[in-house]
């Protein structure tokens, strides 16, 4: 699909022709047929440049159609800014021509409304600005724009904290939880996959993904099909693994070749496993919030704890930059001033 994009258009223009159609003819064709119900969804875009974006992201960019119709929703709402759309109206269906003609400053003000008004926090603003700026590099790479209005917004500095986490003891609770009225298979299939959340770090949209041939379970590793289509070798604890193989036993007759089934045989979605979680995790007993993502930082921040170094832990979760692991690095260094203290025996001299 390289190369087949026009180079020089405008917000106005006609309809591609040739190849290049595809790219504007897009949301009627792969994005909606890729969506779940997609026609029932409120969060639908029409608006042809977010459509553009989402083509580009999705063909030539490789991205998930989970992280796609994320910068969608972020930017149907910067339209909604621009266009002084009422407080209460859904942002979502509507054109926005205001895209094409946005500025430096538009943008700036927008950051500065989301931090204002709204009071978003810095990481949810930095990411809604990295929407814009997807949005406005997509848009002069495909010459619907000659410049870049986003190229010299900052987004606000932001604390790197250290994820929240589950302790090892409401882990234990969580994972012994069963949901009443499951049928055997549904009760097995969901232990699975909670066993899975916790075992490899796993994102929920990855858990729909793994199919049977990535399954090596005697040597107790999955692949991963991760964001970006880059794929990863985990490696699983026995307990997860044993549950995989009950579950497998259980596992309906299927023409799909998905580890995890719904109704009918199909391949479970990431709003299904979601589900999985929050009916588990209600009657868990569990008085915080959680969500499938907190368990991908308790594997890290156990494996942290219990002596795994950074770089292991950044390739069993699939960052591309230890950078990005970094957020740990406050555990890694708690652990080893632990270590530390444990086997320097100057400060157990009597004569300190």
């Amino acid at each position: 699909m390289r190369g087949t994009y026009p180079r020089r258009a405008s917000a106005q223009s006609a309809t591609p022709q040739g190849p290049a159609s595809l790219l504007y003819e897009y949301d009627k064709t792969v994005i909606m047929s890729h969506s779940v119900k997609a026609e029932k969804r409120s969060t639908a875009p029409c608006d042809p440049l977010i459509l553009k974006l989402m083509a580009y992201l999705t063909l030539e960019r490789r991205r998930s159609l989970l992280t796609v119709e994320a910068y969608a929703r972020d930017l149907q709402e910067f339209g909604a800014y621009l266009s002084k759309l009422p407080r209460g109206q859904s942002s979502s269906g509507r054109n926005y021509p205001q895209l094409a003609k946005a500025t430096t400053s538009d943008i700036r003000e927008y950051i500065m409304h989301l931090s204002s008004s709204r009071r978003l926090d810095g990481s949810t603003i930095r990411r809604k600005l990295s929407s814009i700026k997807a949005l406005y590099r997509a848009l002069k790479v495909l010459g619907v724009r000659d410049d870049n209005p986003s190229s010299v917004v900052e987004g606000p500095s932001i604390e790197r904290k250290v994820p929240d986490h589950l302790e090892v003891t409401d882990i234990g609770k969580l994972l012994r939880t069963n949901v009443a009225g499951r049928s055997d298979t549904q009760r097995l299939r969901d232990h699975a996959i909670m066993e899975l959340f916790y075992a490899g770090g796993i994102r929920r949209a990855e858990v729909t993904k793994i199919d049977l041939r990535d399954l090596n379970l005697p040597q107790r590793t999955i692949r991963i099909h991760g964001k970006g289509k880059k794929e990863r070798m985990v490696v699983i604890n026995k307990t997860a693994a044993r549950a995989i193989e009950t579950y497998l036993r259980m596992r309906p007759r299927s023409n799909d070749e998905a580890l995890f089934l719904g109704r009918g045989g199909k391949r479970l979605t990431p709003q299904h496993v979601w589900r999985i979680f929050r009916d588990i995790f209600a009657v868990s007993g569990i008085t915080y919030h959680a969500s499938p993502h907190t368990l991908r930082h308790s594997f890290a921040t156990h494996l942290i704890e219990n002596g795994v170094d950074l770089e292991t832990v950044r390739e069993l979760l699939g960052h591309e930059s230890l950078a990005t692991t970094g957020m740990y690095l406050k555990v890694a260094m708690a652990h080893k001033r632990r270590a530390y203290d444990e086997a320097h025996p100057r400060d157990r001299m009597k004569d300190r």
